[in-house]
């Protein structure tokens, strides 16, 4: 099995740094975009709004990424932090979300 970071090529540019970020780049966006659409079908299936908050989730993640980061060979706090920021924006997101499928006049 091969290891992320040894995925990594040698740069000797910034060019080079930017043009292999800017690849990924467009790897990382369509599928946070369709985890997205998951935080969609989390509101639509969610009761209630105290539910879109899951501590209990949040730190199961957490446990999940933690180590798979290691085993690709980088660096767990780094992917905490990354993964932390990311569900609170998906969190304010799924709340909007929630909201708005309740509306008056929304269909879900």
């Amino acid at each position: 099995m091969t290891r992320a970071i040894n995925n990594v090529q040698h740069c000797t540019t910034m060019e080079d740094v930017r043009r292999h970020i800017d690849a990924l780049d467009d790897i990382l966006v369509p599928l946070l975009v369709q985890r997205g659409g998951y935080m969609t079908q989390a509101a639509r299936i969610k009761d209630a709004e105290h539910q879109v908050r899951d501590e209990d989730r949040i730190e199961a993640i957490i446990a999940r990424v933690r180590p798979r980061a290691a085993a690709e060979g980088g660096q767990p706090e780094v992917i905490e932090a990354i993964y932390r920021s990311m569900m609170e924006a998906y969190i304010d997101y799924e709340h909007r979300e929630f909201a708005r499928l309740r509306a008056p006049g929304e269909a879900s």
